[in-house]
């Protein structure tokens, strides 16, 4: 397996997947409370820490028999793939994020709520764990435990972590400028072809001639 294309898949995939999605909103109004520095950072952390955890799983699924895990991965890229391009081509319109922003304002308002500290640490720890709990089962979660099934670990890592913080960067230095640009519809469609197209890609590489 080649680092290299393991690592352009996962810049890929999370760069495009994750704007927009309820991780963004979640450094983008931490931004707006507190030093933009401290959110980074936390959020970054908590993204990589979640990175590593996700090829890690990837990597113990290689011990099952290869031919389960082709499938299982092909099967994982197109079904996200066909739903999200159904979903876009469904939706009347531009479509809207608001859903993800009111979810990331309610979990940092409840945590805020439960504490008062506002020193570095503690602005890094809130943005570690509320982007942290956000991304658990998230879809880009489970296809970077595909992606590190079927490509090189280490490429994997690095190429979802500097997506991640391609777009951890973008959240919090302009999210808002951002965020109201951005089509739900486009995403959704931009997303769906890409899964379809790793699908199609993982189904080559496996089961082809």
């Amino acid at each position: 397996m080649n680092p290299l294309t393991g690592f352009t898949a996962a810049l890929l995939l999370i760069t495009l997947s994750e704007i927009g999605d309820k991780t963004f909103f979640i450094g983008m109004i931490l931004a707006t409370r507190h030093p933009r520095r401290w959110v980074f950072l936390g959020v970054t952390m908590a993204l990589f820490v979640m990175t590593t955890l996700s090829v890690a799983i990837g990597q113990v699924a290689t011990f099952f028999p290869p031919r389960i895990v082709n499938g299982l991965t092909v099967a994982l890229f197109l079904g996200f793939g066909f739903k999200l391009f159904y979903d876009g081509l469904a939706m009347k319109g531009p479509g809207s994020l608001e859903d993800e922003q009111i979810e990331a304002l309610e979990a940092v308002e409840k945590r805020e709520q439960a504490t008062a500290a506002r020193t570095p640490q503690a602005i890094v720890i809130e943005a570690f764990s509320l982007t942290f709990v956000a991304e658990w089962g998230d879809r880009t979660q489970l296809a970077t435990i595909a992606l590190a099934a079927a490509q090189h670990p280490i490429g994997v890592v690095l190429g979802a972590t500097l997506g991640h913080a391609i777009c951890a960067a973008i959240a919090v230095a302009c999210g808002k400028l951002v965020a109201g640009r951005i089509s739900e519809r486009w995403l959704m469609l931009v997303g769906g072809a890409l899964f379809i197209a790793f699908g199609i890609v993982a189904a080559i590489e496996r089961f082809g001639p």
